[in-house]
């Protein structure tokens, strides 16, 4: 059976905020069955909450970031991805102030603090949202769509200007795969932008310390890139971030072309919208079941 899970004990994270520049700590504690993943505000009175769903996301320039009438939660993408490649179904996170921290720009904080501590199963089984058939959205040259598939893959391109240029990465999503192929992929952005952001309120926090910054020619961080292509490694694990607001797991494969947060905020909000194009299943018993249907639709494709 494929059972739901948590992490046995409560684990911290500090650092400062991206955009902010503040410090900022958070609290992963363990949630009981089909709770989900909720953020909550120890610091403002009465401690309320906010769950990680597409529903409550309000803003995707530069980030994805969570609202309600009580609280905003900025920069979550990197936090809630570790939680996607564990599969980490039900979660608190508590926080002290209005955005995670961005430690390195990556997801080994997280992750790191994830493994310090360790998952339990609980005792229910995990509902997945199972792909039966193509799901897109697409804007301009912009393009996003998931395929049914038996498990989590995700394909995608970026194309950016010089030095970043062209990039594509596929991979297949694990624990170990994302722990050696995405968690460590920082986040990144062009020296030239790094003013007007400023005065936007964005950025306030960034510096080589916890960002690849770029100008014309070449990337400023004297340790250079931690990947030759660590770019579209970090969208990778940015599209894993905010695969977590469909609510539960996704089986599929995500196709994306030039598509950042906003783009998959929409995707997210299609597949809800496309009832007819997937199931809600619990893996165990119907597993066969599953893989017969995957292999037919493959077969189909061919």
């Amino acid at each position: 059976m494929f059972l739901q899970k948590t992490i046995r004990k409560k684990v911290e994270v500090e650092g400062i905020g991206l955009h902010s520049g503040n410090p900022c700590r958070l609290t992963f504690r363990p949630a009981p069955a089909d709770t989900g993943v909720w953020f909550v505000r120890r610091d403002l009175p009465n401690s309320p909450s906010l769950k990680v769903d597409a529903q409550n996301v309000e803003a995707t320039v530069l980030q994805t970031a969570l609202g309600n009438e009580h609280f905003k939660v900025a920069t979550i993408e990197h936090c809630v991805a570790t939680l996607s490649a564990y599969r980490i179904d039900n979660l608190f996170i508590e926080l002290d102030g209005p955005e995670i921290p961005i430690c390195d720009g990556s997801a080994r904080e997280f992750m790191r603090a994830i493994n310090q501590v360790g998952t339990n199963e609980l005792d229910q089984p995990r509902k997945y949202c199972y792909v039966t058939e193509p799901i897109a959205y697409s804007e301009d040259d912009k393009h996003a769509y998931v395929l049914p598939y038996h498990g989590l893959r995700l394909t995608i391109t970026i194309d950016f200007p010089l030095p970043i240029g062209r990039q594509k990465l596929d991979l297949e999503i694990n624990e170990e795969t994302f722990a050696r192929e995405l968690a460590g992929a920082r986040t990144f952005g062009y020296a030239k932008d790094l003013e007007s952001l400023r005065a936007k309120g964005f950025g306030l926090g960034a510096s080589l310390e916890n960002a690849i910054g770029l100008d014309d020619r070449r990337v400023m961080n004297p340790e250079g890139l931690r990947w030759p292509d660590e770019f579209v490694r970090h969208k990778a694990l940015d599209a894993l971030g905010d695969l977590v607001t469909l609510g539960m797991p996704l089986m599929g494969h995500v196709v994306l072309y030039k598509a950042g947060h906003d783009m998959m905020n929409k995707l997210v909000k299609q597949i809800r919208q496309n009832r007819t194009s997937y199931r809600h299943v619990e893996l165990g018993a119907n597993i066969a079941d599953l893989e017969r249907r995957y292999q037919d639709w493959n077969l189909g494709e061919v």
